[in-house]
């Protein structure tokens, strides 16, 4: 496996690639779900490249960007057993300059759920993914159903501005318990922990009612809040894969999400019905 720090070093070694390259963009922390990713990307693409960036620009003021773990040494084993080829792990001088054009997200879909809670964040993501793109010039790029604001806005992104990469995503890999992986899961402790388990047990919930021909969206929103309590819940929200809300969920055409707080320690999950 080949490190590499420079974008231009990146993009001179890659000019000379002739096969497809899978692109797995993370922020480090590798967990089974990165693993899963890196995987699909080995077996579709002659190239697998991984990138760990913690991205400055998708943090607001007062977020855990200083304490988001860093465990770089312990992701460079696991990729390397994974069999990724190539590892980018630029630093923020790298990436970004003083005074720079920025992509931002849509009015409407950016600036909803997780955008009307992180004001400006999905610029940031987007802004990022749009230079890796650039950089790496992957044939497909693959991310988790977890962050699925994330996943669909960069889906946009990819239309419309004719990028010629494929995105592509995976459903979200749970701990045995049904906790969503998530980097940030190592922020809570044992007390924590165990009321997290009421997410996924709410999502579970859900789909139950929908398994049952219950659809509205009042009424799943009701139960889950019920399974959800005490917890303290950002939002829960049911919409289409355009991220358009629903009053009712619609098979094929729904994602159930929601956010909670446990402590200090904000999660998110969701299911695609």
């Amino acid at each position: 496996m080949k490190i590499v720090r420079s974008p231009h070093e990146l993009k001179t070694i890659l000019k000379e690639h002739q096969g497809e390259i899978g692109f797995v963009p993370t922020m480090g922390a590798l967990h089974r779900g990165h693993l899963s990713l890196i995987e699909r990307a080995r077996k579709e693409n002659a190239l697998c490249v991984v990138s760990i960036f913690v991205n400055p620009t998708q943090f607001l003021e007062g977020e855990d960007l200083d304490k988001y773990p860093k465990k770089f040494e312990a992701d460079e084993k696991i990729c390397s057993i994974a069999g990724v080829d190539i590892l980018f792990y630029p630093q923020a001088e790298d990436m970004y300059e003083e005074d720079e054009i920025k992509i931002c997200s849509p009015n409407v879909r950016g600036y909803v759920l997780e955008g009307h809670v992180r004001p400006g964040h999905f610029d940031g993501v987007l802004t990022v993914v749009m230079k890796l793109f650039n950089i790496v010039t992957p044939t497909r790029a693959y991310f988790g159903k977890k962050d699925a604001q994330q996943f669909l806005l960069i889906m946009q992104m990819v239309k419309n501005f004719f990028m010629d990469v494929e995105v592509i995503a995976l459903e979200t890999m749970r701990e045995s318990d049904g906790l969503a992986m998530s980097s940030r899961n190592v922020y809570l402790n044992d007390a924590e922990r165990l009321e997290a388990l009421k997410i996924g047990k709410s999502l579970k919930c859900a789909t139950n009612l929908v398994i049952q021909k219950v659809f509205e969206a009042e009424r799943i929103d009701k139960e889950m809040r019920e399974v959800l309590s005490p917890l303290e819940v950002e939002y829960i929200s049911i919409v289409s894969r355009s991220f358009v809300p629903q009053e009712k969920v619609e098979i094929g055409n729904s994602i159930i999400l929601v956010a909670a707080r446990l402590g200090a320690t904000r999660l998110i999950d969701n299911i695609w019905i």
